[in-house]
């Protein structure tokens, strides 16, 4: 390798950050590390079995090189500690090996028995490891798994992944339609040596990032993530934020749980500043999938940047940081806080027209019902949100939309000027119609707003807007003094 391409694959990785990447994926592969090890002897076909009962799509194992050219099922070169005999595979035959024996009975595994076993179940697929010494020993380890591969028809039901990127160039020769991943434990050995042979990485979790993710992706390269065996069921709350392809677990029940998730989610990127108009602060969470795993509140009026969208069912999240997200329900866009927050802790009716409404669970999903609204009652609001042109408003009972209600501003004359200037100058499209106004004009007329030509009244420049016989149904936004709770 050269000693300067790192070096350059950090700089061209940099440029890559700097350009809008939209490739991710939703799902993720669940591999079993060597089958399920916490539930079952390691590499065994119980523990294999185990692994694929739980939703594992394939299962990780290793292979070393007997002394006669069998290709051995163990990840340690020393059998001592998976059957208390300490012999060297390499240094015998494998019918001596095969008298040894799992902690649940079973003798050691070649790879040929493995394919046999699992031949005719088409669901089962395997990640091999090749397990190569410095100096690249076993040489011929690479066409000894080819022939395997070959015999037993398992080309798209097995992928590669070794420490040796010299095994990987030559399985690139050998078996070229079949996937080849590079574990790497140091960011020093993602080169362009490295990419050119390979289909993707399997990157320690310790090290993978979003920016490096979508590098890779960028690049066409698959990500993988790994963990050592003293891996926590915890990991996998911040990893499956990550729009990775892959992961190599010792839980694959946890593992295919998450999966599920993700593949029910629909997600997508977005770059977009926004803000809570709520009268509390809201939970947010270290993912959408596990409400339970809570991150510090967001208050009310902070803005935040959202990154990602995730709608999982009747229920949509923003990503508004590393690991934390917030339900959508009451976050609009930061560009119209000072026209949503008008609303807060005002009163609103049903129109007089109305029959008894629903509320909703959330208005993004006005399906999901939470309560009743009745006529001639007075519903305070608790939280806004702006879906397009319509606003939504949050009651103790839950969501309405706006088009339904009059909201009552009365008794907030000290600060009608500034309010008055807001909705004046709100763009006309955008500008609703479901505030009754009656009960403020007559203490309005008194403010004189400024026109091209001449000073006019309130009610005159609000006539322009809109026929006197609308006036009851304009909106009239007014700010007030919130108390904002929490």
């Amino acid at each position: 390798m050269k000693k300067n391409q790192p070096k350059q694959l950090t700089l061209l990785l940099s440029l890559f950050a700097l350009l809008s990447v939209f490739y991710f994926t939703t799902g993720f592969t669940v591999v079993g590390h060597r089958g399920d090890p916490i539930n079952a002897p390691e590499e065994t076909f119980q523990s294999f079995d185990t692994a694929f009962s739980e939703g594992a799509n394939y299962v990780e194992l290793d292979l070393h090189r007997s002394q006669d050219g069998v290709l051995v099922i163990s990840h340690d070169r020393n059998l001592q500690r998976v059957t208390g005999q300490g012999v060297i595979v390499s240094q015998m035959p494998f019918g001596q090996l095969q008298k040894l024996h799992s902690a649940n009975g079973e003798p050691i595994h070649s790879l040929d028995e493995l394919f046999a076993h699992y031949q005719n179940q088409p669901n089962t697929k395997f990640l091999l490891e090749t397990k190569k010494t410095k100096s690249g020993n076993p040489k011929d380890m690479e066409a000894l798994i080819t022939a395997a591969v070959k015999k037993y028809h398992m080309e798209n039901r097995v992928m590669i992944h070794s420490f040796s990127l010299e095994s990987l160039r030559q399985m690139q020769t050998l078996l070229p339609n079949v996937p080849r991943i590079f574990i790497v434990g140091s960011l020093k050995r993602i080169n362009f040596d490295a990419l050119q042979y390979v289909t993707g990485i399997n990157i320690s979790s310790e090290l993978v990032t979003p920016q490096l993710v979508d590098q890779l992706h960028y690049l066409g390269k698959q990500v993988y993530i790994w963990d050592e065996m003293t891996e926590k069921q915890q990991s996998w709350n911040k990893i499956v934020n990550l729009p990775i392809d892959g992961v190599v677990t010792n839980y694959p029940a946890v593992g295919a749980s998450y999966q599920q998730s993700k593949d029910d989610a629909r997600i997508r990127n977005i770059d977009e500043a926004v803000t809570l108009v709520s009268n509390h602060r809201v939970p947010t969470y270290e993912n959408p999938y596990r409400t339970e795993l809570t991150q510090a509140p967001l208050k009310p009026f902070q803005i935040v940047k959202a990154t990602q969208v995730v709608n999982l069912g009747a229920q949509t999240y923003y990503q508004i940081g590393e690991n934390r997200f917030v339900s959508a329900d009451a976050l609009n866009n930061a560009d119209d806080l000072l026209y949503n927050i008008n609303y807060l802790n005002k009163t609103l009716r049903l129109k007089p027209e109305t029959s008894m409404q629903v509320a909703y669970h959330s208005p993004l999903y006005p399906q999901q019902t939470s309560g009743l609204i009745f006529p001639n009652q007075n519903y305070r609001i608790q939280a806004v949100r702006r879906i397009a042109n319509t606003l939504w408003f949050k009651l103790a009972s839950g969501w309405i939309q706006g088009d339904k209600v009059l909201v009552d501003f009365n008794n907030q004359g000290h600060n009608n000027d500034f309010a008055l200037n807001l909705f004046l100058h709100e763009h006309n499209d955008q500008r609703p119609n479901n505030v009754d106004l009656l009960a403020s004009l007559p203490s309005l007329t008194h403010l004189k707003v400024s026109t091209a030509k001449k000073q006019s009244t309130v009610s005159q420049q609000l006539t322009s807007f809109c026929p006197t016989s609308q006036m009851s149904t304009i909106l009239y936004p007014l700010t007030t003094n919130l108390n904002i709770k929490g």
